[in-house]
């Protein structure tokens, strides 16, 4: 492991690695530092390409050993979409990275993965998380796989697919009145004298480091190379942030080629979009807003990386940008069409934000393009229920032709 401490974004100052809210100086969020001499010596592509085929091969990139034991995570698959280029009218090599292949059909896989096995190296017998939906499905499938109690915070008006598939799993689950900032500050109280690891609370600094594992895939997946353009969800910020973050990595420890860091354009849905609102009026300040609209999973009203995001998008010349519910049904269904990929509404905005941009000229001739997808559709079900259109028919063949040519008539 070539993790060597923690560092403050605020302030810089240094912390041993362990379980930390938060900067004893500043009060700061904390991340992981790493040995880049040490990765840049040891490292190989042979050595990576060598590895387990999960995100565990990225070990000497993660702030933990790899252990013995868990869930098959990563090694999600890079679609090339050219149906759905082509729908957009783009020329482009774009493609969709779905992360609904993981064991709980979410990129929270990844960042629990990382959580729950540094967890265990610190000698915690539980885990606990606070979440807008995925993450409860993947902490409570990690805690059964590892054999640990599991506590599940969510807030009341989670999409209820969410709350039964966490439940399933034989975690603790509670259900707060509240938003999900609501959920997530109790569960800072809770971290202070409960002997439990919340995966993204007193464990965040290691957690938010299992994001930088799908940049550095992707990349393996292209060649070695960085994309030219990005388009990611935003919730709090960490998984946007991360991706950047995961591709200079990779470029620093001599595995990727030379080139520029590729454009980063972060996605919200406009009834919770307060970093979209700041990059819009050029603020550096994110302004907490009360989440509504159908896009739970990005419902942090108060994004603790909303800042480092905004800084992300302007040092590359990305966007950061809203849609709103009806676009994002949109763009749930156009994705599933020209894909065969049916994501949650999470990646409805993704999918949205992209034809913007398609719309706008802004992706240019023969950019490498990738699309990030970080949930599976059959957990937002109802959000495309409304759009669904089926033909009623009798068990008679004439029925049928009869029913196509008069839905032909009115199309």
């Amino acid at each position: 492991m070539y993790a060597t401490h923690l560092v403050c974004k605020g302030c810089g100052s240094q912390h041993p690695l362990e379980a930390r809210f938060a900067c004893d100086s500043c009060f700061g969020p904390l991340e992981a530092a790493y040995d880049h001499d040490a990765i840049a010596a040891g490292v190989s592509r042979e050595l990576i390409e060598s590895g387990p085929s999960t995100l565990w091969r990225w070990e000497s990139f993660l702030p933990v050993c790899a252990p013995g034991r868990g869930l098959p995570v990563g090694n999600s698959p890079l679609i090339r979409a050219d149906r759905l280029a082509a729908e957009l009218g783009l020329d482009c090599e774009l493609y969709v990275k779905t992360e609904t292949s993981n064991p709980t059909h979410s990129f929270k896989d990844r960042v629990v993965a990382v959580a729950a096995a540094k967890s265990v190296e610190l000698g915690y017998e539980a885990l606990a998380c606070a979440s807008t939906g995925n993450l409860a499905g993947a902490t409570a499938a990690a805690g059964a796989a590892l054999g640990l109690p599991t506590y599940i915070f969510v807030p009341s008006d989670l999409e209820p697919e969410k709350i039964i598939a966490a439940a399933a799993y034989g975690a603790t689950v509670f259900v707060v009145d509240g938003t999900y900032d609501d959920v997530n500050r109790l569960c800072s109280e809770l971290a202070y004298d409960r002997p439990w690891a919340f995966v993204n609370v007193n464990m965040r600094a290691y957690y938010a480091e299992g994001s930088k594992t799908i940049a550095l895939e992707t990349a393996e997946q292209l060649g070695w190379r960085v994309p030219d353009r990005v388009i990611a969800p935003i919730a709090s910020g960490s998984l946007y942030t991360k991706i950047l973050q995961g591709f200079e990595e990779g470029r620093s420890a001599g595995l990727l080629d030379d080139g520029p860091d590729p454009v980063m354009h972060g996605c919200q849905g406009a009834g919770c979009a307060p970093v979209a609102t700041a990059f819009a009026g050029g603020s550096d300040q994110v302004v907490p807003v009360k989440p509504t609209g159908i896009a739970k999973s990005l419902a942090i009203g108060s994004p603790a990386d909303g800042v480092y995001a905004l800084e992300v998008a302007r040092r590359t010349g990305g966007s950061i940008e809203a849609v709103d519910d009806d676009q994002i049904v949109e763009g749930i269904s156009l994705l599933a069409a020209a894909t065969g990929v049916f994501t949650e509404t999470a990646g409805g905005v993704t999918a949205g934000v992209l034809r913007k941009l398609a719309e706008r000229g802004e992706i240019g001739a023969g950019e490498t393009v990738v699309v990030y997808i970080t949930g599976d559709g059959l957990k937002t079900i109802d959000a495309v229920r409304p759009a669904v259109r089926t033909i009623a028919v009798s068990p008679d063949p004439d029925d049928v032709d009869a029913a196509l040519e008069r839905r032909l008539a009115s199309a």
